[in-house]
């Protein structure tokens, strides 16, 4: 599947009704499987590459970023939607940054109002916001840089926790008068959550940030959706349980020397995985090119 059809698919989905759960993944593997399971989008966060690369978030590079799309776009067939943080600099970064992301199949990307170098501080949630005509000059940049009218650009603003609800409202307009075609807002109270769909004029996105310590609120994608969210996306929803299950099988083959996984499942996960590479194909397309049913060569049955 081309690109371009996948960021068709994705403006599909933000122009029809519904909340978009693009579920936050890492690599081409947790990708194959939110494509495998049903979802229609799947989302690649600062914080899901950084945890996946072992650094924090604020240290990824452009190219990482794109090396790791570029990865995850090759195996699946819907859309990735790639978090490039304050993309990587000033307006002429952003221009790049744009280039690369269409380039390495992104269908849609997000670009912040946070200052660039971001600070590993970020995590605790001391933020550093920059001016809103910094910010419209990077969203303009990236609109300007786009060669595929059907590739997305994404807003954010971090000014609801820095400078207030009444702040965060105004540079969410902002952005959309500016040509972003959805904005990710952090808003840090449930009255601010709901109130923020109502006073801001186009589609946006929330972060459902499960296990935060900055009491920001915890929606179902059913009350998303009620009060007028577009998109949902989920930073330690897979990240969390999955270091928990590593850490738990691991320990037991320490302790007890067996790692305590059902037999009888096992069996059935690993053909699940089989399948998750369309190992079957390569079987098949195999079997009618270079391997006869014994495992020999077509050309060594036919020397002997």
């Amino acid at each position: 599947m081309t690109k371009t059809t996948t960021r068709i698919k994705f403006r599909t989905l933000l122009s029809n009704p519904g909340l978009i759960l693009p579920i936050g993944i890492w690599d081409p593997f947790t990708a194959r499987v939110a494509e495998w399971v049903g979802l229609k989008c799947t989302y690649m966060g600062g914080f899901h590459l950084g945890k996946h690369l072992v650094v924090t978030e604020p240290l990824l590079t452009l190219t990482e970023v794109a090396n790791a799309c570029r990865y995850i776009t090759a195996v699946i067939d819907i859309p990735l939607v790639v978090d490039v943080g304050a993309g990587f600099g000033e307006p002429l970064h952003v221009v790049r940054t744009v280039r690369e992301m269409e380039r390495a199949g992104a269908a849609a990307i997000h670009i912040e109002d946070q200052a660039y170098p971001k600070r590993a501080h970020y995590h605790k949630g001391v933020e550093r916001i920059i001016s809103r005509q910094e910010m419209l000059s990077k969203i303009k940049a990236a609109l300007g840089a786009r060669t595929d009218p059907d590739f997305v650009i994404i807003g954010r603003t971090d000014a609801f926790r820095t400078h207030g609800f009444k702040e965060g409202v105004e540079r969410a307009n902002l952005l959309f008068e500016a040509g972003a075609e959805m904005v990710l807002i952090y808003p840090n109270s449930v009255e601010e959550a709901r109130q923020a769909p109502r006073e801001i004029k186009g589609p946006l996105s929330y972060t459902v940030s499960e296990g935060n310590t900055f009491g920001r609120p915890v929606f179902s994608v059913h009350e998303l959706e009620d009060m007028g969210y577009k998109m949902a996306t989920y930073p330690t929803t897979l990240l969390c349980p999955v270091m928990q299950e590593l850490k738990r099988v691991m320990t037991n083959l320490m302790t007890t020397g067996e790692s305590g996984l059902p037999s009888d499942k096992m069996t059935v996960w690993r053909k699940e995985l089989e399948d998750l590479v369309r190992l079957p194909e390569l079987y098949k397309l195999e079997s009618e090119t270079i391997e006869d049913l014994e495992g020999k060569t077509k050309g060594e049955t036919k020397r002997r």
